[in-house]
């Protein structure tokens, strides 16, 4: 159980991110090891995330940036000499430190937070243009019990589908994803999409996704099932729950 009680998707991001507290990122670990839908989530952050790194030219540090950090440190540093009431003749100069003797960490420290706080403004900013607002999420995990796939299931029947891990689809045949709406009832195509990658399918006449409402992927011939009904090997499949 989470002892932070935020949303694991939140917890999820930031751990990719690298901007956990000891507490935190202990709690993070332990989730990735023990619950297969946080581990689900962590994965799909990291694609996402992936994908913004993939947009950026990597960029060399100006060649005075150190100079000019220390030389905005050294004045900051003439400006707050302690103020005293001792009298004038005994007032002890405020002795600056040798250029040699500058708190070469704290520099450090002050370009990595604000390096940290950048990147949780774009992870965050990205975060938001490139994911749905799930009203249920699945993970969906093959016969040994592994996951394969993470469903997320909006109101409007938008559905994101984040493949998880390495999945080899065989020459000829497409994924299709299913869906129960009626428990009772047969399975009905979400969608089909070629390459096991991030992919948004839209199923407008469908009603609503529940929670406890099954999901699963299968191999298909191209076009998909021909028959309307899942005919193929199934990839990985799973129950809906609510996003905390």
């Amino acid at each position: 159980m989470s002892q932070t009680k935020r949303p694991h998707s939140e917890l999820a991001d930031e751990f990719v991110i690298g901007l956990l507290d000891s507490v935190e990122q202990a709690e993070a670990e332990k989730l990735l090891e023990t619950n297969a839908g946080f581990a689900a989530l962590v994965e799909g952050s990291r694609r996402r995330f992936s994908e913004l790194d993939d947009t950026v030219e990597p960029q060399e540090l100006p060649a005075d940036m150190w100079s000019r950090i220390s030389g905005g440190l050294d004045d900051t540093a003439g400006d707050a000499a302690p103020q005293t009431d001792t009298a004038p003749e005994t007032v002890v100069p405020f002795a600056r430190p040798e250029k040699s003797a500058r708190p070469r960490a704290l520099i450090v420290t002050t370009a990595a937070s604000l390096a940290a706080s950048l990147i949780l403004a774009i992870a965050l900013t990205w975060n938001v243009m490139t994911t749905v607002e799930p009203k249920v999420v699945a993970v969906l995990l093959n016969d040994d019990g592994q996951p394969v796939a993470m469903i997320e299931g909006t109101e409007d029947n938008r559905t994101l589908v984040t493949m998880l891990g390495d999945t080899e689809v065989p020459a000829g045949q497409v994924l299709q994803l299913w869906t129960k709406p009626d428990p009772d009832g047969p399975p009905v195509s979400v969608g089909v999409f070629d390459t096991p990658q991030k992919t948004t399918l839209s199923a407008p006449a469908l009603p609503s996704p529940e929670t406890d409402q099954l999901y699963e992927i299968t191999f298909e011939q191209p076009g998909g099932s021909p028959t309307g009904l899942p005919t193929g090997p199934i990839l990985g499949k799973g129950f809906t729950r609510q996003p905390n």
